[in-house]
């Protein structure tokens, strides 16, 4: 009846129609606009269909449809958005209207992910039969936006308003069970029995006994809540969303604001409310940073993909040698992931605590019911600690994450690569010493390369898989496969001081110390960087860290960048090392910790360490807010713009990344050369001017004025 490349439609037996998505050269069916087209097309060839009956809607694909093509629609979002949000005159809209609008009943067959426009594809046929592997969600939100497609106006009306509005605001993807009990989808089955049961359901729906006429009058009608109920739902869920979301990210507010204010609409009124909202989001920077963070995870996990397919064989089995708290964090992901891994230490004391931290996380999974303790037990067995080197022939790879100190480093390297087989891959978990120097200890340098996981590793996205001058690209491609394994956001750099993220974190630290030195009150910074968008203020994150943590690694920092990293002044980090305040694993560092009630460190502000910062700083003055910001954040920016430009990182959005995954830079703001663009380079550089006389970490770039001199921006 009609064959495009994206989208097909055939008649079977008994007037039953099967619309079919299927986009020629892709893996995955999206909304391009070829596909919302041929949708158009398509339904119109039903419109006219002699003898229909009843339409199956259905994926050529192993998923359903995984959304809107955001690399064909990003120039819609943003302050300098192009294009129309009329959704009067939106052809997808219109496509959508119209299938719901069909003479005959319509069943969507979900068989795997329907993600935002491919959910609200569905919330327009009257029946949704789900694949139990399948799911669902509307994740628009999380770019900044809000549904566009009728997911605020159709899905309160199928479930209600409060799963619309938890579905809508969160954000999530659900599951099958989910999305059936809470009414969303009419029936769950094998996916084996998908076809069947969507078309006994049609053939229901065809024949009287499952009516659908009721169900679409009450889709296309006004909520059926009363003007009290509506008020409860929809204010009291305002107030919670906003306390979860904060006041940098307003989408899920807006989409609230839409749903309450068509509540009382009719289906066309509703969407034209929608478009309202959306358009008021859209045009926001916010979605400008999140849109680009979307794309630019897109191209980290392909680049990781790609490194993957060279890889010389799939890891299949691991080792990590020095137990602890992380070495029992790796050995507890890999065993999570399904890579049975040994967990050497040189003796029982390391290897029981190792084996606590990796039951600790396990039990907590069991504790939340997403764990059986079966199960438990069984990913608990493939961890295997040990004393000695037994068996590690026969790793495919090894992670050394041992105390940071490069000849104990060394020592360990070289003795395990006696113990290992010739194509075995050694990465190092070093967080700043140079890979380079750390292979001079080694046999075989190529089969050798960093692996650094930032703490805690199983809650922290990042791994930096670093190159070292003899790393060769087996080694490179085996690692990175193995972080693609666990789960982790790979981002391959090349060897420095530091390498990425710590490279750039410490001149980010040394503006705090100036500013310390100069009189600020390290609360006050806290709370303005925290109210910047950072999930922690850099006391906190220094306490967080470890104080003697950081003094090691700032030490290795000066002695690789002496120009620009090496302190001129005591500063009231040393202040804290000197006093043995380290931060949180004894206790006192910026701050005291207590035990909350969930057994939780909590931070108290302690007077003694005003005490013990007076003799070095400046008497305390407050500063401006703005002032702080710029002080803060011009060295961390200008640092990662010589990372960019000496090429230890391919691309700014890979940068941008690394930031984000491993420090918690605020999504928001779309990552720090996003944050250059958004103030303009021209503008950038007078700031780094206005402060260079704090030191050579705050002067700009060559590059840097030369690309502001041109009108330049990091993003296209």
């Amino acid at each position: 009846m009609f064959k495009g490349k994206a989208i097909s439609v055939s008649m079977h037996d008994a007037g039953i129609a099967e619309l079919r998505f299927d986009l020629e050269g892709e893996s995955v069916n999206k909304f391009n606009a070829l596909t919302v087209q041929e949708l158009g097309q398509a339904v119109e060839v039903l419109e006219k269909a002699d003898g229909l009956k009843g339409v199956l809607v259905t994926s050529g694909k192993p998923v359903f449809i995984v959304g809107a093509d955001i690399t064909e629609f990003g120039s819609q979002f943003g302050p300098n958005a192009t294009g129309t949000f009329d959704k009067t005159k939106d052809p997808a809209n219109i496509a959508f209207n119209r299938l719901e609008d069909l003479h005959v009943p319509t069943v969507a067959l979900i068989n795997g992910y329907a993600m935002g426009g491919g959910l609200e594809l569905t919330l327009t046929c009257d029946f949704r039969v789900m694949s139990t592997v399948a799911k669902i969600g509307l994740p628009e939100t999380k770019l900044g936006i809000i549904p566009g497609w009728g997911g605020t106006v159709r899905l309160p009306r199928i479930a209600g308003a409060d799963t619309a509005i938890d579905w809508i605001a969160s954000g999530k993807e659900q599951r099958a069970d989910v999305a059936l009990k809470a009414g969303v989808v009419d029936g769950v089955v094998a996916p084996d029995q998908l076809q069947a049961a969507g078309l006994k359901v049609l053939e229901q729906a065809i024949a009287g006994t499952m009516p659908y006429a009721e169900r679409r009058a009450t889709k296309k009608g006004p909520l059926k809540l009363n003007q009290t109920e509506a008020m409860m739902a929809f204010e009291t869920s305002k107030a919670f969303v906003a306390g979860m979301a904060g006041p940098n990210y307003p989408a899920p507010i807006v989409a609230i604001e839409c749903m309450q204010k068509a509540a009382g609409m009719t289906r066309d009124d509703a969407l034209q409310v929608e478009a309202e909202g959306f358009i008021k989001v859209a045009n926001t920077p916010v979605a400008t940073s999140l849109i680009g963070i979307f794309m630019s995870d897109q191209l980290i996990a392909k680049k990781a993909k790609g490194w993957e397919k060279r890889a010389d064989k799939k890891v299949k089995s691991a080792a990590v040698l020095g137990a602890g708290i992380m070495g029992g964090g790796i050995a507890y992901q890999s065993a999570l992931k399904g890579v049975p891994i040994k967990m050497k230490d040189i003796n029982q004391a390391g290897l029981d605590l190792g084996l606590s931290e990796a039951t600790k996380l396990l039990s907590k999974a069991v504790n939340r019911g997403r764990m059986t303790v079966e199960k438990m037990g069984g990913i608990l067995s493939t961890i295997d600690a040990t004393l000695s080197y037994d068996s590690f022939t026969e790793l495919d790879i090894i992670v050394e994450a041992v105390v940071e100190n490069p000849k104990v480093k060394h020592s360990v390297l070289a003795e395990v690569e006696k113990s290992v087989s010739d194509d075995t891959i050694i990465a190092s978990n070093t967080s700043t010493i140079s890979i380079t120097h750390l292979a001079e200890a080694l046999q075989r340098p190529e089969n050798f390369c960093g692996m650094h996981f930032f703490n805690p590793v199983h809650a922290m996205p990042l791994v930096e898989v670093i190159r070292g001058e003899k790393s060769s690209d087996t080694a490179i491609a085996r690692t990175v496969a193995y972080a693609n394994t666990l789960g982790k956001k790979a981002i391959v750099v090349k060897d420095c001081p530091g390498f990425l993220v710590n490279r750039v974190l410490f001149p980010y630290f040394a503006g705090f110390m100036g500013l310390l030195k100069d009189g600020a009150d390290f609360t006050a910074v806290d709370k303005t960087m925290e109210r910047w968008g950072w999930p922690m203020g850099p006391a906190y994150l220094m306490d967080v860290v470890g104080i003697d943590t950081g003094e090691h690694a700032q030490a290795v920092m000066a002695d690789g960048f002496p120009e620009r990293m090496s302190k001129t002044f005591k500063t009231a980090g040393d202040v804290m090392y000197e006093n043995t305040r380290y931060g949180q694993k004894n206790g006192k560092g910026f701050y005291v910790y207590e035990l909350d009630k969930r057994g939780k460190p909590k931070k108290v502000v302690d007077p003694a360490v005003y005490e013990l910062l007076a003799p070095h700083v400046d008497e305390r003055k407050e500063f401006d807010k703005e002032e702080m910001v710029t002080r803060m954040m011009l060295p961390m920016a200008t640092e990662l713009a010589r990372c960019l430009e000496e090429g230890i990182v391919e691309s700014a959005a890979e940068a941008d990344m690394a930031l984000i995954y491993g420090v918690g830079f605020p999504p928001f703001r779309g990552g720090v050369f996003r944050w250059m663009d958004s103030i303009g380079l021209d503008k950038f550089v007078a700031l780094s001017d206005k402060y260079k006389y704090l030191g050579k970490l705050y002067e700009a770039t060559d590059k840097q004025r030369a690309m502001a001199a041109a009108g330049e921006s990091y993003y296209a």
